[in-house]
């Protein structure tokens, strides 16, 4: 069954490479990121991982953890940690699972028959301090992802999260903010002092909040 936007993400126990996990105790009372990649000792996950962990630093300081998996075992992303390392320039730093029998990528529908009957695509996953589902993401094998991507939606989760706010196209950590139309404008001058712009009844912007 297809994890939709608002659902508490499936728990699961699982080992990994530091150990084995409770996801939800794991996951504590942060913010979380949970990844799929088809396989090990191939070129995009290659890159991907390390990319991930260049970044790492970034998503500790959004109180998120990352984790990522494949239905690759523990003992073949032991091995593949050093090419990692050394082809990316930076050692993987953050937990993977070993799923040879498929039961985090079913929980989470991470293989798509039409696509493989066997590996995982490349599914991203943010989860909320609430364990809920906040955000998906499906790349095919071919496509490595974005991580500044997924640190910007990141940003502007955890912003909307806490302000009545929704964020534009485009938008990007330090620019201006949508002001929820469940506001209204009296509320609106208490709740954003920086003051607001007007553009339309339903359209009304203002300075980020929280900086």
């Amino acid at each position: 069954m297809a994890i939709r936007l608002g659902d508490v993400a499936p728990d699961f126990t699982a080992q990994t490479t530091e150990g084995t996990i409770n996801f939800h105790e794991w996951l504590g009372d942060g913010w979380g990121i949970l990844f799929s990649h088809p396989k090990d000792f191939t070129p995009v996950c290659t890159t991907e991982l390390g990319g991930f962990a260049k970044r790492k630093a970034d998503f500790d300081a959004r109180n998120t953890k990352i984790i990522g998996l494949s239905v690759d075992d523990v003992a073949s992303h032991n091995q593949w940690k050093s090419d990692i390392g050394e082809t990316q320039g930076a050692e993987l730093n953050f937990p993977l699972i070993g799923d040879e029998n498929h039961a985090v990528a079913d929980l989470y529908d991470m293989i798509h028959p039409n696509a493989n009957d066997t590996l995982t695509v490349r599914s991203v996953f943010i989860i909320g301090p609430d364990k809920k589902v906040k955000l998906t993401l499906t790349y095919p094998a071919s496509t490595g992802r974005n991580i500044d991507e997924i640190v910007r939606v990141l940003d502007s989760l955890q912003l909307t999260a806490s302000y009545s706010v929704a964020t534009p196209v485009n938008w990007t950590n330090g620019g201006d903010v949508i002001i929820a139309n469940s506001v209204s404008d009296e509320e609106a001058q208490t709740k954003f002092p920086k003051g607001f712009t007007k553009v339309k009844p339903y359209l009304r912007t203002t300075p980020q909040p929280n900086l």
